[in-house]
């Protein structure tokens, strides 16, 4: 346990040495880079990444993964701005619009839980409907006529000092690292992630905590949906193309392993904050988008081994500690 502690703690400061130092290069390289209102810029674009992401990584813990979350927040990018648009309250718009992203979830978890589909298969093939689907019903052109002033509020509004979307972040981040540590729903998606059959054998009602975490990654990626289109006061069918990357890699730096069974929200924040800030960095360098999806490719390959790397030297210490302590 101690080693799988120190594994943990070791890689969140891995993470931050290479967020400090990534910041510190692009400080000397970009003008502005550490400026107040380019953070504030980082923080209100990672903050989409992160509140997908906190659901994301409890199920990938639970050795699941879901690849339409891109796809999910389009529609409901949409959903919310043609709600509003045909004269519903911003709040029961948004309540609509996250129950939108339930019934995604719902549809994701009949496929894997209930039809036996593999979740790669399975939510590549949601991506690809949902895509299509979105495309659709705006017949692929912006909705941003006829949209009321409250539609903004959540996107760009402020309470005191604070952005509303650092709020939500905040109470997601709280939410779900609670969710990791201390409930039931956390060491239940552990269990499962790490041995499904010993899982299901000790009670653990499998199918219902994977069908639930698609829900729960369904309704998070609507919030990040209404959150984008609030703030950019229109709502694009095209948006959130590459965003499952972006939450994928932000999942994986953070320490989730791609086998299940560990995983760290706090950790996918720090990840999230590294692919956001590369990307603000390289946009500032007038960097073009293709050598930055390039980049993010090796970033994510190199994570996994550093993964790798740790947990497999961290293992031989615990078995070089216990075989000293046995000869002792």
């Amino acid at each position: 346990m101690r080693a799988k502690l120190s594994a943990s703690g070791l890689q969140k400061l891995v993470l931050l040495g290479i967020l400090v130092g990534i910041s510190l290069v692009f400080s000397f390289t970009t003008r502005g880079f550490l400026s107040i209102p380019n953070w504030s810029n980082i923080l209100r674009l990672s903050s989409f990444v992160v509140v997908t992401g906190a659901g994301v990584t409890l199920l990938m813990i639970a050795r699941n993964i879901d690849l339409s979350v891109g796809s999910t927040l389009a529609l409901t990018h949409v959903l919310f701005a043609i709600f509003c648009r045909a004269g519903v309250p911003v709040a029961p718009a948004i309540l609509m619009t996250l129950a939108a992203g339930a019934l995604i979830g719902f549809l994701n978890g009949v496929l894997v839980v209930r039809l036996r589909i593999t979740p790669f298969i399975a939510t590549l093939g949601t991506l690809y409907m949902l895509r299509g689907f979105t495309l659709i019903i705006t017949g692929a052109k912006s909705v941003r006529e006829n949209l009321p002033k409250a539609f903004s509020l959540l996107g760009r509004g402020s309470l005191g000092p604070l952005p509303v979307p650092m709020l939500v972040i905040l109470v997601v981040l709280v939410l779900f690292i609670l969710l990791e540590r201390k409930s039931l729903l956390g060491k239940y998606a552990i269990a499962i992630g790490g041995n499904p059959l010993a899982a299901e054998l000790s009670g653990i009602n499998v199918k219902r905590i994977v069908w639930g975490l698609f829900i729960i990654v369904g309704i998070l990626a609507g919030l990040s949906g209404v959150l984008i289109a609030s703030w950019m006061g229109v709502a694009e069918p095209n948006i959130g193309s590459g965003f499952e990357f972006d939450v994928i890699i932000a999942v994986v730096l953070g320490g989730t392993s791609l086998a299940g069974g560990e995983g760290s929200v706090l950790g996918m924040l720090i990840g999230a904050l590294i692919v956001e800030v590369i990307g603000n960095g390289l946009n500032q360098m007038n960097v073009l988008s293709f050598y930055q999806s390039v980049l993010k490719g090796v970033i994510l390959v190199l994570a996994v081994l550093l993964d790798q790397n740790l947990k497999v030297r961290l293992r031989r210490a615990a078995a070089g500690e216990a075989v000293s302590r046995e000869r002792a």
